[in-house]
């Protein structure tokens, strides 16, 4: 048998993106700003129009497979983003210095509005390095495999608890608190579902929340009762996200808030 030296986690996450390439292998526990002006409204999410999860029995993926790996410079300009809006959920295209990590993939058949929102930043499938997926609700999953048959060397992310729930094409590499994918801080923000993460740009001061945040009518509130697995949870990752440093929050479901983001979070938490 061959003997394979695995690396932390964290190592590896910190290695992505650079120019210097090297290969590591993953056990299984391992493993500016604009928005589009001319994008529709986002409705709320409700009982009519939120998809289901995706059945137990959905093919899981592992995180044992070798990738190429580089790592973050210590200098990072913020990342711009693209919101790809999609009626009642959104996916964001995040870009920085001409590559890009996508972060969450929409219902079945959003493949076509992502490659869209690529384009209309002056990018392509083959610039995307990276796709990050908050958590397995279909929503938010549901074009995982056109995504990723589009973007053919991008390396996929989940929280590690989500993970056997995604149907993905490729093995998933399982992120958390103090792991860093293209110059992005991971957040456990467990509560809407058991491994639901967010994402941070220390750098420009964009959080993108997935759905432990949601917006309504230019403000924030918590994640929607309805659909969340444990709200007392949630409630204290809504209090996590709160202490963290940032301008502007883009949810899965409602308007981003730009500017003073920060502000009223910390005005929500403080009510829970």
């Amino acid at each position: 048998m061959i003997a394979i030296q695995s690396l932390t986690r964290r190592v590896f996450l910190r290695q992505l993106g650079t120019t210097s390439l090297a290969i590591a292998v993953f056990g299984l526990s391992a493993c500016s700003t604009s928005s589009d002006p001319g994008d529709a409204p986002v409705t709320q999410p409700d009982a009519t129009n939120q998809p289901l999860e995706p059945p137990p029995s959905a093919p899981s993926a592992t995180t044992n497979r070798p990738v190429e790996t580089t790592a973050v410079p210590t200098s990072l300009p913020p990342v711009s983003y693209r919101r790809v809006n999609l009626g009642f959920v959104s996916a964001y295209i995040l870009v920085r210095s001409g590559s890009a990590a996508i972060v969450d993939t929409g219902v079945a058949g959003s493949a076509p509005d992502i490659e869209a929102g690529l384009a209309a930043v002056g990018l392509g499938w083959k610039n995307v390095e990276h796709l990050i997926l908050t958590h397995r609700h279909d929503d938010h999953v549901g074009s995982v495999d056109a995504v990723l048959a589009g973007a053919v060397s991008a390396v996929s992310y989940a929280g590690e608890a989500e993970i056997d729930r995604i149907p993905s094409p490729v093995p998933i590499v399982a992120v958390g608190d103090g792991d860093e994918v293209f110059g992005l801080q991971i957040i456990n923000t467990p509560g809407h579902t058991d491994g639901h993460i967010s994402v941070l740009d220390p750098v420009g001061g964009i959080l993108v929340a997935g759905d432990a945040l949601n917006g309504a009518g230019g403000g924030i509130i918590g994640a929607n009762p309805q659909y969340s697995s444990d709200m007392e949870t949630a409630n204290e990752s809504v209090k996590k996200l709160a202490g963290l440093s940032f301008d502007t929050i883009l949810f899965g479901h409602g308007e981003p808030v730009e500017g003073g983001a920060q502000v009223l979070l910390a005005e929500l938490a403080a009510g829970l």
